[in-house]
Parts: C-alpha cells; structure tokens; sequence
C-alpha cells in the first residue's frame, strides 16, 4: 500500500488508487493526514477535534469525528486493508498500517538521510537517487488550502527537509556536471532561504563551471545588496574571497 500525504492525498494499493475526492471532504482529508502522520501513537478525540475545529467545536462534534473516522475506514477497507486499520479505544484512534506500508512523508525523510549521509562518506553517486526521491516528494504541497497551528508546523518541517534536498541537489549537480540544473536548483533553494550564504557560493561556482564569470560576480553582487538591504550585514569572508577567485579568472 502506498499514501501519498503531499499533493494530492491519496491511497494506492495493488487493488485500487483512491483519490482525494473519495475521502470525505476537507475535514475527512485533514483527519486522515493527522492519523497516518502520528500513527505510533493514539491519537484523543480532542486532538482531532482541535485540529478540525481549531475556532470553536460545533455541538456535536464527537459524532462528527465518528462520522468522518466511519468513512476513512472504509476507504482503507476498499484499498484492500481491512477496517481495523482505525482502531478506537479509551476516547482515542491510532492507524494500524503494515509493515511495508510506503508513506511520502516518510520516504523522503529517510531519502534524505541517505543522501545526506552519502556525501558526507564522499559518495555522491550513492546520493544522487535519494535526494531525487526527496526533492520529488517535498516539492508538493501539503494539505493545500487548510490552515491550523498542526498543519502549518509539518508545512515547516517539510520546507527544512526541502531546503536540505535541495543543498545536497547544488552539490550534486555540479559533481556529475550539471550546472544548468545546479543553478535552476540553487535558485529554487535562494527562493526559499534568501541568506543561505552558502547556496550564493554554490550559485556563483555554477555560474563558473558553465563559463558566466559576469553571472557569476553579479550573483555576489545581489548576494550582497540582499544581506546589507535585509539583514544589515555583509557577506562572509568567504563569499568575498570567492568573489574575488573568479574575479581574477
């Protein structure tokens, strides 16, 4: 079985892909992230609550859950997983999912790690195919259009293993020799993390390693007017001995 989390929510198993039109509606959507995300746990029927009703719980708002909770067993059931997947007990619900189950989420955290730790051991080749998987993943959006204190701190913890996909997607690229998609990459990277002083240096080297010099020392020059316009600051000594390196190419 596999759930998708990002983009849009959904369940494929060898049987069936169930789209998110399936689930029931928004709140039925929100719930079923929520349950699958913190699944080694239970999970109370308050904190449900709370997350789909984060400005005031309706009268009744514990048939409600029960409701919602009703349908997304049987969604799992018709995925071919039986309706105890959603166990109820002492006021709360915990998923029970197999072993092999695929979670996006949880596949491009452990991508991640993989690629991070392959190029610290100083195998890239090793890291390329994870960090692809990562950034294929963490580039969609979670839970599109929905709002709330839980839903916006795993928005959070998907952007910082985002930014770090695509750090180890700069290094990448320009190892196996792919500045054009280095620099598409360090600027996606920039969009996210604007005085990322690193990601600046890794732009200007691509910039370098495909023959711009002048893209190359106008990218310091941005890097620059950016951290002394925003931050009151100016580049480390670093970034201006680099500055300076391909200023003497």
């Amino acid at each position: 079985m596999r759930i998708y989390l990002t983009g849009e929510v959904c369940v494929e198993s060898d049987r069936i892909l169930i789209r998110e039109g399936r689930l029931p509606g928004r709140q039925g959507r929100q719930a079923f992230a929520y349950l699958v995300w913190e699944r080694r746990r239970a999970v109370s029927h308050a904190e449900l609550a709370e997350l789909l009703w984060p400005d005031g719980l309706p009268v009744a708002w514990a048939a409600a859950i029960a409701a919602i909770v009703s349908k997304l067993r049987s969604v799992l059931d018709s995925a071919g997983h039986d309706r105890s997947a959603i166990r109820a007990a002492f006021s709360c619900y915990q998923v029970k999912l197999p072993h092999d189950t695929w979670v996006d989420v949880e596949v491009a955290q452990q991508s991640l790690h993989e690629a991070e730790a392959a190029l610290r051991a100083g195998d890239p080749g090793h890291a390329y195919g994870p960090a692809v998987v990562a950034a294929t993943i963490l580039r969609r959006p979670f839970l599109a259009g929905a709002e709330g204190p839980w839903v916006d701190a795993r928005r959070d913890i998907l952007k910082s293993q985002l930014v770090r996909t695509l750090d180890c997607l700069v290094d990448l690229h320009r190892w196996n020799r792919e500045p054009g998609l280095g620099i598409q990459v360090a600027e996606e990277l920039l969009s996210l993390e604007p005085y990322r002083e690193t990601a600046w240096r890794s732009l200007m080297l691509l910039h370098v390693q495909v023959g711009n010099r002048g893209e190359a020392l106008s990218t310091y020059r941005h890097c620059h007017d950016i951290l002394a316009t925003q931050l009151g600051t100016v580049p480390t000594e670093e970034t201006e001995a680099l500055m300076r390196k391909i200023a003497r190419i």
